[in-house]
């Protein structure tokens, strides 16, 4: 894990420095198990249940009046009465509470001695800490009413900077520290900044310097999550051990992680030494549960830090961080307003219908609502984009991210490589291309985005997402980054931070920040595209209502034709056929060949009926796709076909014929009426054959044409060596009632065949179309849509 915690170049930089020292010791140190505490209180743990002590610093006896060995194994009230255990059994809550202050009794263990005592549940024990009262620690009222002042002035910050330079004035006032600073991390793991300061006049002053990130491991902002406050008395405190060492019960040292007596790491002592510090103290400041920051202590001497003091920072800390979250919620308010103006010319756009032809047309008000230099609209299968262009591979990991968030969730990154990096590293060297993360592949030096922002529209991978380009930004280090741990003097292994020589270097790889104002503008456009989306959905719904009309119209039509229309064509007909049979030879032969055609024109109207008909149907009628052999089709159409192949020479020839998905019966009607076009249109003279088999072939765009074709896909294939069909035609033939020859030419027909094969295809979510040229034949080729499996 502490591998991964810096990202490459961070490591390269910060890992490892000459003379042997691995940064990595630190990130592996456990700081909350190294079993021991500051010699200025002592400790003691409890089992809550018998008030039995486990574990006692091997100082008790100094400051307790008992030594640890005798303490260890015996009752709590060999050093406070039954009631204050008891009482602090209750104070301290459930295990992770904040640790309860208590009050002992006069006749408390240690004589001539008021003791401060703390107590906290860690690892099922009852931690108690004692701190010795000074007689300089009375005057309590004063100080709460300091702490009230305190509140005051920060509850008055009107913004982020504002409420930093209270806030570390306000506790160097309380605590009265040599220097105080607020200092803010760039993410929870990056490096730090200090935004606000207060020091004494002949200190070097450390306000806009920035920190590397290994100043604070991993472990150590673990722990100032889980610990607010972190006091380090005397940094050459000789630190007080543990009784027993390790714990029977866990194999490893008591859990200190909450404990205010915890010692501290070598490393840490060795850092504060090292810019002339010898007492601190740290206050940490989180925004929604993330560790934001920290207020920082330094002295120049020892200090005692009381428990009201820590507590009252503590609640100071709390308070700050509140302040901070109502700050950011009323400029997010602010924001709020501000980007309804901001999206007033997009709505424009949306409302006219016009998304796609201005992002076509430039982005225009969609880049600069978010003063972008790229914006990309991912919808319905369908990628619309303006400006700077998104990389293929960032589309895809974009689109992948969007599928794991919740629609008009915010995404957004001001540094895409460094994403792309850290994905990269938890995935190991055979994540592949699109586990790199959303960078897919583009770094800012070569063009690509160094940030980007991204609503998801949809669940289903939808969104919309802008681009920023790199904007290097200038910093000042209080160390040199590229070598920020050196041997130092004595033997030292840290370098001093913060002297004279300020380090200037330019962060790359980065954008303009995306601002509190940004995302809520993406936001709102988002809620405008959702109600573009609902209103287009109404718009729809209607359109659909009135088809369901029109298919009821289109069903009395039907009925109308097959009865109405249809009888008065038998009767004209049959009409015909008496009139002849009554007149007998009577008839002269005008009057007998009008008779005849009424006859004929009767029943090809009936004909163009059914097929009418029966066109109509099949648009309607629902499809029982399942998994059938082409084969068998080809043997059941042959049975219908089969006799007008065979009058008119044609041979039938198979190639490879698999399984398909596909209606049987409409299957077989495809296949019917192809072999029957074959054999109306065979050639005139030489050997006639029509070939059925599958093949693998690109598929053309749909609609006019345009477009790249599809990659190849298992294609059916009905091919004859015909009369051919003019280039010119091509499109025709799938047309209803259209005939390239006269009626009785080529066996006649209604010309609604190949448009009921057309229909059936689309029916299935194919695609159908052929090749042809005049005396070289016809290939009809079709698929059959997406519901069956192709297999390699």
């Amino acid at each position: 894990m502490e591998q991964q915690w810096l990202s490459r170049r961070t490591r390269e930089a910060e890992g490892a420095a000459e003379g042997g020292f691995d940064l990595t010791e630190c990130v592996r140190e456990p700081i909350h198990l190294l079993g021991g505490v500051q010699s200025c209180g002592s400790l003691v743990a409890v089992d809550p249940e018998t008030g039995v002590i486990e574990v006692a610093a091997r100082n008790t006896g100094t400051l307790l009046g008992v030594e640890a060995v005798d303490l260890v194994g015996g009752p709590v009230t060999r050093l406070v009465p039954a009631e204050a255990f008891e009482e602090a059994v209750r104070a301290a809550g459930e295990e992770g509470g904040v640790p309860a202050a208590l009050d002992l009794p006069d006749d408390a263990t240690v004589p001539d001695r008021r003791l401060d005592v703390s107590a906290h549940r860690r690892d099922g024990l009852l931690i108690m800490e004692f701190e010795p009262r000074g007689a300089a620690d009375a005057g309590a009222r004063g100080f709460y009413q300091g702490v009230r002042r305190a509140l005051a002035r920060l509850r008055s910050a009107g913004d982020v900077e504002d409420c930093c330079r209270v806030a570390v004035r306000e506790v160097r006032t309380l605590t009265g520290f040599d220097r105080v600073v607020a200092y803010r991390f760039d993410g929870e793991d990056g490096p730090g900044e200090v935004v606000a300061e207060d020091v004494r006049e002949d200190w070097e002053p450390w306000l806009g310097l920035w920190f590397p990130a290994t100043d604070i491991p991993p472990q150590a902002r673990r722990l100032y999550r889980e610990n607010w406050i972190r006091v380090i008395g005397d940094v050459d405190d000789v630190s007080v051990g543990l009784h027993p060492s390790v714990r029977e019960a866990t194999g490893a040292p008591l859990d200190l992680s909450q404990a205010a007596l915890r010692t501290v790491s070598g490393f840490h002592l060795e850092y504060l030494r090292n810019i002339g510090v010898r007492s601190s103290m740290s206050v940490s400041v989180l925004r929604e549960g993330r560790l934001w920051g920290l207020i920082a202590c330094h002295g120049a001497e020892p200090a005692r830090i009381t428990p009201e003091v820590r507590s009252a920072c503590e609640m100071f800390g709390a308070a700050f961080s509140l302040q901070m979250s109502a700050i950011e919620e009323r400029e997010r308010a602010d924001a709020l307003v501000g980007s309804t103006a901001r999206a007033a010319a997009v709505a424009e756009v949306l409302g006219g219908g016009r998304l796609g032809e201005d992002l076509g047309a430039g982005g225009g008000p969609l880049t600069d609502l978010l003063d972008a230099d790229g914006v990309v609209l991912r919808r319905a299968e369908h990628t619309l984009g303006a400006g700077e262009p998104f990389a293929p591979g960032l589309l895809r990991a974009l689109e992948a991210r969007a599928r794991t968030l919740t629609p008009g969730v915010v995404w957004c990154t001001d540094r895409l490589a460094e994403e792309r990096e850290e994905r990269k590293e938890e995935d190991g060297p055979e994540g592949g291309a699109e586990a790199a993360g959303p960078g897919g592949g583009v770094e800012a030096a070569g063009g690509g985005p160094a940030g980007v922002l991204m609503v998801p529209l949809s669940g289903s991978g939808e969104y919309i997402a802008w681009r920023r380009p790199e904007r290097p930004m200038p910093r000042q280090w209080a160390a040199d980054p590229s070598t920020p741990v050196r041997v130092g003097p004595r033997g030292e292994r840290l370098t001093p931070r913060g002297s004279g020589a300020v380090f200037r270097a330019a962060v790359r790889g980065r954008s303009l920040p995306w601002t509190v104002g940004d995302r809520v503008a993406a936001r709102e456009l988002w809620r405008l595209l959702t109600a573009l989306v609902l209103r287009h959905a109404e718009v729809l719904d209607a359109v659909n209502e009135e088809l369901r009309m029109r298919n009821v119209d289109l069903d009395s039509f039907a009925h109308a034709a097959a009865h109405d229309l249809k009888e008065p064509l038998r009767g004209i007909s049959n009409a015909a056929t008496f009139a002849m049979e009554d007149a007998g030879d009577g008839l002269d032969a005008v009057t007998l060949r009008r008779l005849r055609t009424m006859q004929r024109l009767a029943g090809r109207m009936d004909e163009l009926l059914n097929s009418l008909l029966h066109y109509a149907r099949l648009g309607r009628a629902g499809l029982r796709v399942r998994e059938v052999e082409l084969g068998d089709a080809l043997d059941a159409a042959l049975e219908v076909a089969g006799p007008r192949l065979a009058e008119q020479r044609v041979e039938v020839v198979r190639g490879t014929l698999p399984r398909v998905w596909a209606d049987a019966d409409r299957l077989d009607e495809i296949l019917v009426n192809l072999l029957v076009n074959a054999a109306k249109y065979a050639r005139l003279d030489g050997e006639r054959r029509v070939e059925v088999t599958v093949e693998r072939r690109p598929v053309p765009p749909a609609g006019d044409g345009a477009g790249a074709p599809a990659g190849p896909e298992r294609v059916v294939v009905v091919r004859d060596n015909g009369i051919g069909i003019p280039a010119e035609r091509h499109a025709d033939v799938f047309d209803l009632f259209r005939r390239l020859h006269g009626p009785t030419e080529h066996g006649g027909g209604t010309g609604v065949g190949l448009a009921l094969v057309k229909r059936i295809v689309e029916r299935h979510g194919g695609r159908i179309w052929l090749e042809a040229v005049p005396g070289g034949g016809t290939a009809f080729y079709f698929t059959l849509g997406a519901s069956a499996p192709d297999p390699a």
